[in-house]
C-alpha cells in the first residue's frame, strides 16, 4: 500500500465502536508510519460519565480537549510533517462533536473558550476517513469488545452523536473526506473487506466521496 506523498496526515474517524482504532492501526502497520491513537483509558473521569452524563460531561470534555491537544503538539513536534506521514484514529474537531452533544450551555460557554485558543496550532488532515454505521450496527460492535463502561450506551446518545458526526462531516471543507458505510462489511476480520477499504484510501479522492464497500 503506497499515499501519494502530498499526503502527510491522515486521520480516520467515526462513532464510538465503529473501528476506526482498528483501521488507523492497520494503515500504520501497513504504512510502517507515526501512529497517533485516542489515550481514552488516562481520562479518570470517562467511567463516571457514563455512569452519570450531566455531572462528569464537562469534566471529561475537558480532559479530552487538553490530552488531544497535547498528543498533537508532542507528534508533530517531534515529527516533521513534511517528511513523516502521521496517522491519526482522531480528529481535533471531533472534541467539538461530543461537547455540544454533552455539555450544558453555560458549560459550553466555558469549553468554547479554552477550545478556540487550543485550536489556532490544531494540524488539519489532509485526508479524513469517516467511518460510517447504522445504530444498530454500532450497538453490536461495541457489545462484541465488550468494554465495562461503555455497557450502558444508550441507542438514542449513539442515534443523537451520529446525526452530529454526519452534519459535520458532510458539511467539512478544510479536508477531503472519504465516506465509507460500513454496516455490511468487517474489514477487521475479513481480509477482502479490507482491502477494499485499503484501495477506495489509497486512491485518495482530492474532494468529499462516499464509497459503499461490497459485503460478503
Amino acid at each position: 500500500m503506497n499515499m501519494p506523498e502530498d499526503i502527510r496526515f491522515l486521520a480516520v474517524e467515526g462513532v464510538i465502536g465503529v473501528g476506526k482504532t482498528s483501521l488507523a492501526k492497520e494503515l500504520a502497520k501497513r504504512l510502517n508510519v507515526t501512529l497517533i491513537e485516542e489515550q481514552f483509558n488516562e481520562n479518570p473521569f470517562l467511567e463516571k460519565f457514563y455512569e452519570m452524563p450531566e455531572a462528569y460531561a464537562f469534566q471529561t470534555q475537558l480532559f479530552f480537549l487538553l490530552s488531544r491537544h497535547r498528543q498533537f503538539q508532542d507528534t508533530f513536534v517531534q515529527n516533521d510533517l513534511f517528511r513523516n506521514l502521521v496517522i491519526s484514529d482522531y480528529t481535533f474537531d471531533k472534541d467539538r462533536i461530543f461537547a455540544f452533544q454533552n455539555l450544558s450551555e453555560s458549560e459550553l460557554g466555558m469549553y468554547e473558550t479554552v477550545s478556540e485558543a487550543l485550536s489556532k496550532n490544531a494540524p488539519v488532515p489532509d485526508l479524513i476517513v469517516y467511518l460510517q454505521a447504522s445504530v444498530p450496527t454500532l450497538l453490536k460492535r461495541i457489545q462484541k469488545r465488550g468494554r465495562s463502561m461503555e455497557r450502558t450506551i444508550e441507542p438514542r446518545y449513539l442515534r443523537e452523536l451520529t446525526e452530529r458526526y454526519n452534519h459535520h462531516f458532510f458539511h467539512y471543507r478544510e479536508s477531503p473526506v472519504l465516506i465509507i458505510n460500513t454496516d455490511h462489511i468487517d474489514f477487521v476480520h475479513n481480509e477482502g473487506h479490507l482491502q477494499q477499504v485499503l484501495n477506495a484510501i489509497e486512491s485518495c479522492p482530492s474532494q468529499t466521496t462516499y464509497f459503499v464497500p461490497e459485503g460478503g
